[in-house]
């Protein structure tokens, strides 16, 4: 048994996480909630089955977090509406919201990581790291080795 379409590059329920991301914030651009303003969808993760569906966000300002949790609240059904007029999926899924802490995960990993290198190395400066020249070989190749014959 052969699939239908084999022309897909990645699975039904990635291309769907991406169409919802783009639907929920296309909607939140429309919707007049000064909590909202400064709230970005980062990914959308939707079950296999499509009952349920999590919308992971971020806020420039941390301290946003709970007022963006309580307007999505009051705007989920909105949410859920925008999408299931916009896809054809037999079910809309029930979307919850959370916070998505990655980015400021890598802000502090990405922090602690300079005050390591450059208090550990006080002769390093960004002047120095910026100007370090590396030579990487990408395809394996050694340009001394030459096997491939020309024809005169």
């Amino acid at each position: 048994m052969t699939r239908r379409n084999q022309s897909h590059r990645y699975p039904r329920t990635a291309r769907l996480n991406e169409l919802i991301r783009e639907i929920v914030a296309s909607e939140l651009e429309r919707i007049d909630d000064d909590r909202l303003s400064d709230v970005a969808i980062t990914s959308i993760d939707v079950e296999s089955d499509l009952r349920r569906g999590v919308v992971w966000f971020d806020t420039y300002d941390p301290a946003d977090d709970d007022d963006a949790l309580a307007a999505f609240d009051d705007h989920r059904y909105r949410l859920q509406r925008a999408i299931g007029a916009q896809t054809r999926v037999k079910r809309t899924p029930i979307l919850e919201f959370r916070v998505d802490q990655a980015i400021r995960n890598g802000e502090r990993i990405e922090a602690v990581l300079r005050t390591v290198t450059y208090s550990d190395h006080p002769e390093v400066d960004d002047a120095d790291v910026d100007d370090v020249d590396v030579d990487v070989d990408v395809d394996n190749t050694d340009p001394d080795d030459d096997d491939t014959e020309v024809d005169d």
